[in-house]
């Protein structure tokens, strides 16, 4: 186990991947998880041992998992080892392991982490101390807003925001640019949670209204905290402002919360009328639709756009039947598509055969897939396996898959977790020299996506 190993695993979903790792857990195989962690260096599996463990209140054993990991120094294994730690009651011992001594350990994410554990331990004025020398740092201001919540520090955190966004606001009168723009987000949302929002709409509006929106869009934080607070005649404004983009879902969401469903799909309606490029607005409109049960109204919103292949809704609209159980009407839409629109997309026939898995036609399908010429031989392995699931026949799928040792070994694993082979599953993974040489072999690098990953856009 070292640092560079447990870095391409978090980067890269590597070694046992979250998916097969939620799978050992639901099916109830935790001492596996436990036991790959320790064997195989694991870092998805000693994450998810030491959340099952420590629900359980074992922190002696959720320590002793997480501990060889907290070692290496890697920060990550640092900060959910303190966590440990800290649930167990050892609040010295957590700190001593985050705190950063000396000059190479005095980074703005060490000194992020320690703060945690110092706000988390009750000592938030020693948190503020080790943090006020590196608020410049992007990722640090934010983190200071989130650990604070809820810790009756809402006056202090200002007194460090506020200068900060006073200052992006100068820079930016005066023509230049910020590294500091995020503070005025952070100010509205400090002000917010502190039972100041008349104050946080006030300040965010006066930023809006004198353009100073910055990297982090502070329109969008603004209609947000508008519909949060049911500021309907503001948030119609901003829309009608110029700011469409970024007010019509807080709108729609804010006039649906009132009870004005009917005057959220008007506006819509004004708005798709109003523009030549409605795309955002019909799928804002096909969901407030679908939302009502009104699915024929909600296609018919968006049908005209199925003929365009690069800004159509047709996705969109497939997705949303899909996701209410409306398989056999999705399959219908990609069934009329002409031939130059699946000349130009690529993510019909993927979409298309799972849509006809779900309705019942998986053989079907696969005899589709097995005519179609020129697919890539694991594409086409990893979605029959899955069809062949799906139609009751597992171990022809994991035999299937079997040929794709290493690619498709995210998806053996859990087929194989799901007919009570668990300790094959871990077995057939390889390990995370084995990936990164194959990573390497493939991609000319030690990068690569998940391993043995075969998911493609299906929804």
């Amino acid at each position: 186990m070292n640092v560079d190993d447990l870095q391409w695993q978090a980067d890269r979903w590597g070694g046992i991947s979250p998916r097969v790792v939620d799978c050992l857990v639901e099916y109830g195989h935790l001492e596996l998880v436990v036991q790959a962690a320790d064997e195989r260096g694991d870092w998805f599996c000693a994450r998810a041992a030491m959340r099952e463990l420590c629900a359980a209140r074992d922190f002696e054993r959720a320590w002793a998992v997480m501990k060889p990991f907290a070692e290496t120094g890697w920060l990550p294994a640092v900060s959910a080892g303190a966590d440990v730690l800290i649930q167990w009651g050892r609040i010295e011992d957590a700190l001593a392991l985050v705190r950063p001594e000396g000059p190479s350990w005095q980074t703005a994410q060490r000194c992020r982490a320690y703060a945690e554990i110092l706000v988390r331990a009750g000592r938030a004025d020693e948190a503020f101390t080790v943090l006020e020398p590196h608020l410049a740092d992007g990722r640090v201001l934010p983190a200071l807003v989130e650990m604070t919540e809820g810790q009756a520090e809402d006056e202090r955190v200002l007194e460090l925001i506020v200068p900060l966004a006073e200052e992006a606001r100068r820079v930016q009168a005066e023509g230049g640019s910020s590294s500091l723009w995020e503070a005025l987000d952070l100010q509205a949302e400090v002000l917010e949670r502190s039972g100041r929002a008349e104050e946080a709409m006030r300040i965010l509006g006066a930023d809006v209204a004198a353009r100073r929106y910055g990297p982090q869009n502070t329109v969008s934080t603004y209609t947000k905290i508008l519909a949060r607070h049911g500021r309907i005649e503001e948030l119609l404004q901003a829309a009608h402002g110029g700011h469409a983009r970024e007010a019509l879902r807080p709108l729609v969401e804010a006039l649906k919360d009132a009870g004005r469903t009917q005057e959220a799909e008007a506006v819509l309606r004004a708005f798709i009328a109003d523009t030549d490029y409605p795309g955002n607005y019909q799928a804002l409109l096909m969901d407030l639709l679908a939302g009502q049960e009104r699915i024929d109204e909600a296609i018919e919103v968006v049908q005209p756009t199925f003929a365009d292949p690069w800004n159509g809704l047709l996705y969109p609209a497939v997705l949303m039947l899909a996701d209410i159980g409306l398989h056999e009407r999705a399959l219908r839409l990609l069934d009329e598509c002409t031939p130059e629109f699946l000349d130009e997309t690529h993510w019909v026939p993927s979409n298309r055969w799972w849509l006809m898995g779900e309705t019942g036609r998986c053989r079907e399908a696969i005899a589709e897939i097995e005519a179609t010429p020129d697919l890539d031989a694991e594409e086409r392995d990893s979605t029959i396996a899955s069809l062949l699931a799906q139609d009751g026949r597992p171990d022809q799928a994991i035999e299937l898959l079997r040929s794709h040792a290493v690619t498709a070994a995210t998806d053996l694993a859990i087929l194989l977790i799901r007919q009570n082979r668990a300790a094959e599953a871990i077995a057939v993974i390889p390990s995370v020299a084995a990936q990164r040489e194959d990573a390497q072999r493939r991609w000319g690098t030690g990068n690569g996506t998940e391993a043995g990953s075969t998911d493609g856009p299906r929804p």
